[in-house]
């Protein structure tokens, strides 16, 4: 065949990244294997009633048909009224866009910032997607890393040092995942100086902003002269449990939102009519949302409490999130070989921290996408885990 697009053949590189053990457990667990499954940040339960039923009812009606490009107004409008409340600053319609999930939102400010040459700079440990759509904007990018010892906050000076005259954009996660981390209003006022110094972009992944310690999440679009250069990217996925619906939306300054329009017109062409309609009923109701958090903050209290005081394990920068950063370096430093060996000794399915980046060496990432039962039970066999393998290692000595 002929051959294909650098830009295709580039989004992802040669290379092992982490993944292959949740996909090994997954295979064994459909085998019928006893696996539990906490490498994967999907609900274990499903979309509130009154989203499902009000899809169901806007199916019946007829609504089947094309949208609007940027988003059904109606939804525009209610997400408009959640980023007020997400990001601290008053939104209207004309600065949101809805996009294919998350991601889409993603895909769609890195197309919008980023020419090919162009220079981003991205905070380790990182969502996995973030240096593939990157790739394909045809840009490059440095990774920061935001160290374990600071509780995987970035450190301003080292992004500063990261700057180049080809670099247009800098892409932030708080609530981080992997790791779960809230980045602090001193360090985020810090990356917006830079950002306005160097007249850059800031892209700010806000996805789990209800997931998280009441009250620590603050969005560096508040900040003075940051709005009008600040996109932000969310979802309905975590906050609503609407991961399959693949709702997210972009928000920012209205002349950048206009210009994206063209790229919903060349790319996703509009979201389902019916799931629109469901997605507004979804935020203005704000079904699940309060639950969802509540459900989240229970299972992390759970979790922890029962690993509390095991040897040699560190927990690092749980505030936010789906998820519970463990550093077992002192147990085994390879972060990849503890993945492997605890699906195969205790049938637990856990991410490598390298996954999301090498500044999370050393670590683990375990979701809490499971039953209050179900975490205890992983909890157990780690710990069974983690000490049968400190007495293998005295008696070796």
């Amino acid at each position: 065949m002929p051959q294909p697009s650098k830009r295709v053949t580039g989004i992802t590189v040669e290379g092992k990244d982490g993944w292959e053990v949740h996909f090994a457990a997954m295979q064994r667990k459909l085998a019928g294997e006893d696996i539990l499954m906490l490498s994967i940040g999907d609900h274990d339960f499903d979309t509130p009633e009154g989203t499902v039923e009000a899809a169901v009812d806007a199916v019946r009606a007829g609504h089947h048909h094309y949208i609007q490009l940027p988003g059904l107004p109606r939804l525009r409008s209610a997400l408009a009224g959640l980023s007020s409340e997400s990001t601290g600053v008053e939104t209207v319609e004309q600065e949101i866009i809805v996009t294919q999930g998350g991601q889409g939102a993603l895909f769609a400010a890195c197309q919008a910032t980023l020419d090919a040459g162009d220079h981003a700079i991205i905070i380790s440990p990182y969502y996995a997607t973030y240096p593939g759509t990157i790739r394909s904007a045809g840009a490059s990018f440095t990774e920061i890393a935001a160290e374990a010892e600071r509780d995987f906050e970035p450190d301003p000076e080292k992004i500063a040092a990261a700057i180049r005259p080809e670099t247009r954009m800098i892409l932030l996660n708080s609530p981080n995942n992997p790791t779960g981390a809230v980045y602090s209003r001193p360090t985020l006022e810090a990356i917006a100086r830079l950002c306005i110094e160097h007249d850059l972009w800031l892209v700010s992944d806000e996805v789990y902003w209800t997931i998280n310690t009441p009250g620590s999440h603050f969005s560096p679009r508040s900040l003075p002269g940051m709005k009008e250069r600040t996109l932000v990217i969310n979802s309905l996925s975590k906050s609503h449990g609407m991961t399959g619906w693949r709702v997210g939306w972009l928000c920012g300054p209205s002349e950048m939102i206009r210009l994206l329009i063209s790229l919903n017109l060349v790319s996703s062409y509009g979201l389902a009519d019916f799931v629109s309609r469901a997605a507004a009923i979804a935020v203005e109701e704000r079904h699940g949302i309060d639950e969802i958090a509540e459900r989240y903050a229970k299972r992390r209290r759970i979790f922890l409490d029962e690993i509390a005081g095991l040897n040699g394990i560190v927990q690092r920068g749980v505030d936010g999130g789906m998820y519970v950063m463990l550093d077992i370096s002192a147990v085994e430093p390879d972060c990849e070989a503890f993945a492997w060996d605890l699906l195969n000794s205790e049938k637990v399915a856990i991410m490598p921290g390298t996954s999301f980046g090498a500044s999370a060496e050393g670590h683990v990432r375990i979701s809490m996408c499971q039953e209050d039962d179900v975490l205890r039970e992983a909890a157990r066999r780690l710990r069974r885990f983690i000490l049968q393998r400190s007495t293998d290692t005295v008696a070796a000595e």
